[in-house]
This record gives structure tokens, sequence and C-alpha cells, in this order.
């Protein structure tokens, strides 16, 4: 299954022009030979940001019956607060039992990566991640948790240094099953 984010067409050209109209109202000149070249850099660095690789989902059988926990830990996380666009980035930690087939283990990174490349609110994208994962593998179980840092609470505002916020989402015997949940905390460094 080739899994491909459409971003609805992204317009370069147009981007550079309103960054640089962005730079202009907050009266930053753009005049000087090190800025110059900012409106594209910016433009081109937010396409980037909201642009996730395609991939192949890779599953293979389940053929020796294997029906424990498979973590995928500190996988990193990068995306954009869709209420400032300003960056937050953290890890993931993807974990999940088992059913009739099993992904190649960078599929999970992939997975996080895909929701990620968009402005985001990390509740949602946690939420999207393990529902994603349950419905295209069909496991007994599914559970993400992601710590991140928004900058928009650390630079602004508040202006919290040092804070991160952990979401998490578990379905199936990962949130049903005390022994499993137990298990999936304990191996991510989360306490139940």
């Amino acid at each position: 299954m080739r899994v491909v984010h459409e971003p609805g067409g992204i317009d370069l050209a147009a981007a550079e022009e309103a960054a640089g109209l962005f730079l202009e109202a907050l009266g930053v000149s753009t005049a000087s030979e090190s800025l110059r070249d900012t409106r594209g850099r910016m433009a081109r660095a937010y396409a980037e940001l909201f642009s996730p690789r395609p991939f192949d989902l890779t599953t293979f059988p389940n053929d020796e019956g294997y029906d424990e926990l498979v973590l995928a830990r500190r996988i990193p996380v990068r995306s954009v607060c869709e209420h400032h666009l300003l960056p937050f980035v953290g890890t993931a930690h993807v974990g999940y039992l088992p059913g009739g087939r099993i992904p190649g283990l960078s599929q999970l990174a992939r997975v996080v990566e895909h929701f990620a490349c968009r402005p985001q609110v990390q509740e949602r994208l946690t939420k999207q991640v393990a529902d994603w994962l349950r419905t295209h593998l069909e496991p007994e179980g599914v559970a993400v948790v992601i710590e991140a840092e928004h900058t928009c609470m650390t630079l602004r505002g508040v202006q919290a240094t040092g804070s991160s916020t952990m979401t998490s989402s578990l379905l199936g015997l990962l949130r049903s099953d005390a022994h499993s949940r137990s298990e999936f905390l304990a191996l991510t460094g989360v306490t139940s």
C-alpha cells in the first residue's frame, strides 16, 4: 500500500512573496545581504516541514505467531503547532501487540512522520498514529506516547523553558489489559 500525503499543492513563489510581506509587516528589512534570500529560505523550510515523504507500507505474515509487545522507542518527532506555526520537537514511543501481520520496523517511524508533517496539535497527532496503525495492521493492541517541547510555550508567552508535553493513546489490549499496559509504560520510561 502506497502512503502519500496530498498537501493540496505548494506554490513556493507565492509563499516566498508572502514571507517577504510578513517580514516587512513586522519591521524586518530584507535589504541586507544576509537577509536577502530569507524569504525563499523561509518558504522552502515550511514547504519541507509540511511535506512527508511517501512510503510503501511493508508488512509480513506473522508466521511464528509472535504475540509479545513490539516497541520502537525514541522515534524523533518534529511538527508545527497549528496555533502559532512554531515548531514542536520530541520523541514518540510506538508499540503494538501483533496480529496476523507485522510491519517492517521503519514503518512505525514513517507513520509518525506522515502525520507530523502538517500543522498539528500533539493530542491529535498521537491519536492519528495509533488509529492508523490499528486500522492498517489490525494488531491486538496499539500504544503511542509522544513527549515534545513546544516552542510556542517555551520561546513566547509564558516562556516555560524546559517544559514538555506528554500525550498517549492506548488501544485494544494495550488499553484494557493492565499487565500489557504496564509493560508498555515501563519500557517507554513512563510510569503507570
